[in-house]
Order: C-alpha cells, then sequence, then structure tokens
C-alpha cells in the first residue's frame, strides 16, 4: 500500500508510526531560505540568507527577523503566511503574560508556547502543520542569553549555536566545527561566526544577508549592509592570511 493512503487526514500514522504531513512540513522548511543562531555570553545573533527582492518590490516588507517581545527575537525559515500568523500570535502571548505575571516571559515559556501551538496542529483534524521552523533568541530579565529551535512538529530545543532552512546540514556542521568557549566571550567573534556560516551557503557576500544582534540590556538592532560588508572584509583577509600561512609551512 503506498503512502498515499496515511496522507490524506493529518491524524493518522502510518503503520511504522509516520506522521507523512508532519514530515512534508519539515520539507517546506528544508526549501526555506538559511537562518543561523548563535549565543555568547553577552550577545545573541541571528543570521538570515535574504532572497533577492525583485526590482519594483519593497524591501521593507520583505522580513525574515521578527521582534516578538523587547527582548526576543525570532529568525524563520519555511512558509513566511504560516510564520506572520505564529508571530502574531506568539507577541499577543508576550504582552498577555506580561499583563498578567507583571514580568515578561521568559525564552523557554514562549518558545514553549510556539511549540505547543504547531503541536496542536499536528492532532487536530481538518488543519495542517505550521510549515516553518524557528530559532528564538534573546535575554532572560535576570541577564542570561538563550538560544532556541522549533520545528513543525511541535517540538523545541536549546542550542549554542545552530541553523534551519536550505542547507541546514552543511551550517550546522561549521558550527559544530568552528564554535569555542573563546568564541562564546568574544562579541565580535559571535557575528563572525554567525557570517561566516551563512557564507558557507550564501553567494555573493553581504548583499543577500540579513544579520540582527541583541546585546545583554540593550534593544534588537539590525546591522546595516555596509557594517555586514566590514565585517565580510576582516573575514576575507583572515582567509588570505591564513591561507598564507599554510603555504609557508609547506
Amino acid at each position: 500500500m503506498g503512502t498515499s493512503r496515511y496522507d490524506r487526514a493529518i491524524t493518522v500514522f502510518s503503520p511504522d508510526g509516520h506522521l507523512f504531513q508532519v514530515e512534508y512540513a519539515q520539507e517546506a522548511v528544508k526549501k526555506g531560505s538559511t537562518a543561523v543562531g548563535v549565543r555568547g555570553q553577552d550577545i545573541v545573533v541571528l543570521g538570515v540568507e535574504k532572497k533577492a527582492v525583485a526590482k519594483l518590490q519593497e524591501d521593507r516588507t520583505v522580513r525574515k527577523i521578527a521582534l516578538l517581545d523587547d527582548h526576543v527575537a525570532m529568525a524563520f525559515a519555511g512558509l513566511t503566511a504560516d510564520a506572520r500568523i505564529l508571530i502574531n500570535r506568539a507577541r499577543i502571548e508576550c504582552q498577555s503574560h506580561k499583563l498578567t505575571v507583571e514580568d515578561p516571559v521568559t525564552l523557554e515559556y514562549i518558545t514553549r508556547y510556539i511549540a505547543q501551538l504547531k503541536q496542536k496542529y499536528t492532532q487536530s483534524n481538518g488543519r495542517r502543520p505550521f510549515g516553518l521552523s524557528a530559532l528564538l533568541v534573546g535575554f532572560d530579565y535576570d541577564g542570561t542569553p538563550h538560544l532556541y529551535q522549533t520545528d513543525p512538529s511541535g517540538t523545541y530545543h536549546e542550542w549554542k549555536a545552530n541553523a534551519i532552512g536550505r542547507s541546514a546540514k552543511t551550517v550546522r556542521e561549521y558550527l559544530e566545527k568552528h564554535y569555542t568557549d573563546e568564541i562564546k566571550t568574544n562579541v565580535e567573534e559571535c557575528i563572525k561566526l554567525a557570517l561566516k556560516a551563512l557564507l558557507e551557503v550564501v553567494q555573493s557576500g553581504g548583499k543577500n544577508m540579513e544579520l540582527a544582534i541583541m546585546r545583554r540590556n540593550e534593544p534588537l538592532k539590525m546591522m546595516e549592509p555596509d557594517e555586514i560588508e566590514k565585517f565580510i572584509a576582516i573575514i576575507e583577509k583572515e582567509k588570505e592570511e591564513e591561507a598564507e600561512k599554510k603555504k609557508q609551512k609547506k
């Protein structure tokens, strides 16, 4: 029997325990533009691949990074329309939590809220899962930095650095290889690591990237394109110096 019998309704398991609709949603994520998150000691960084904007299109209306609260930012990979719904729901939850409890949400609380919402859509009839993964970064009110990732199945995990979207595996492998405790404590190195990881898969440098940084007790800052280019120039220079050293060793 083909898969088609089991992927009609979202609530039906296949005999080997798969929920095909959820797996299809995960495929939609893999087609989305790449997003990277890096958690440092005093900084959290989000970087996203920026698709080329049509000549007559307003650039500001194409956004992959959103602020959920003053201290929480989110980047996503997958279906933008689904993300918009999720972002609005999360923003409302952040505000109502603040009104009810008089404290801002913790990063884990709002991540869990998003994950629960996604999970609900894998278990109820007549709906389809959200076709997006999300990276959430920010600082709790005690000043602790966090980076969480959620996926369409409703699971969530905390990471030191991670990637979602197109070529996420390649980027994650790069991060695993290069993330160190020295980088964690250095603000500039965290920014450079996020950019280097994106450069693994994004062509033509800074103009095809967006970078958001948040330092402890400071608002989210979107990096200007020329600032990104400066960092990329430093990265290129370091690469050249490294290559030169290798040559001399030989």
